[in-house]
């Protein structure tokens, strides 16, 4: 980064920190107590909550619902990210905009992305940031929030680690309960369209046939012309597609549209880019993994 757009990162900085101060900021709570953590995203809060129980001060950025894409921290955020000791984060894409708060704040905490070491799917030449939607990579999540915790909190590191297998168990188990959903579903009724390309993991996992999106990207910011659509439903008519998946943090118009006009039955509700609300059964990622499986299966079934 050049001088001049670390000078314009830290003006910012400090015009959000004044901010915060004079009215009291907005933007995301800490819960417990110990190091300060910062945590991006609602699934990665989720993990380190899991980790950590109430034994770090966990302050989560996003919201449960909230678009990670194009998340804008506020200036309490700021102020967080300034006194954290750790910051875990998503990275592949999906959370670019805390580099220049990070910048910025001049914070001392140590930036860890928790996707590291996890067999990315890639497409048009990206890799997909969804990578909580198979178990097997949210385990590899655990094991890094795990290190990052015990690193900066040595005190506490055999807690974290006896914590992190704890629910590394349970995402085995929740992997188990997803496989004996799935093989109820006839082999010739897996195949799907979605609202845009986010589940692809779990698809992978589980043999669900992806035969097409809405909006063919990562990201739900994109619209689809009026000829990908046509195409799309020559696709669901000649594959034999048995349902449509409608992500809960996408506007389900168009999908509808398209169930109506193809007589293929419509799911909706799926979390894709975020965790549930507190209270929904869906705020921690084995809870989201099931509840999204049962869905898929009663649809599929």
């Amino acid at each position: 980064m050049s001088l001049l757009a670390r000078l314009s990162a830290l003006i910012v900085f400090i015009f959000a920190v004044v901010a915060a101060s004079a009215c009291g900021g907005g933007g995301p709570e800490t819960t417990g107590s110990g190091i300060q953590v910062v945590a991006t995203t609602t699934q990665i809060g989720a993990l380190t909550r899991a980790v950590a129980g109430e034994g770090v001060a966990l302050t989560v950025l996003l919201s449960a619902g909230a678009d990670a894409h194009d998340y804008e921290p506020s200036p309490l955020a700021a102020k967080k990210i300034a006194a954290a000791r750790v910051i875990l984060r998503n990275g592949l894409g999906l959370d670019d905009w805390l580099d220049s708060t990070i910048e910025g704040s001049g914070t001392k905490g140590t930036v860890v992305t928790v996707t590291d070491d996890i067999d990315l799917r890639v497409g048009d030449g990206e890799a997909d940031p969804h990578v909580w939607h198979s178990p097997a990579n949210a385990k590899s999540m655990v094991d890094n929030i795990v290190t990052a915790l015990s690193e900066a909190d040595p005190e506490h590191a055999s807690a974290f680690a006896q914590n992190g297998e704890a629910y590394k168990k349970t995402l085995d188990e929740t992997d188990a309960e997803i496989r004996r959903l799935i093989d109820q579903i006839p082999s010739e009724n897996r195949r799907v369209v979605t609202n845009h390309d986010a589940l692809g993991y779990f698809f992978d996992r589980y043999g669900i046939v992806f035969i097409g999106a809405i909006i063919p990207t990562a990201s739900k910011d994109a619209q689809p012309s009026a000829k990908e659509l046509a195409e799309l439903q020559d696709l669901i008519e000649t594959q034999g597609v048995k349902a449509i998946l409608a992500e809960k943090e996408v506007d389900p118009k168009v999908a509808r549209e398209l169930a109506e006009d193809t007589g293929v039955r419509i799911v909706e509700g799926l979390y894709a880019d975020s965790l549930g609300e507190k209270g929904s059964g869906a705020e921690t990622v084995d809870g989201m993994l099931l509840a999204n499986a049962r869905k898929i299966a009663e649809a599929l079934r």
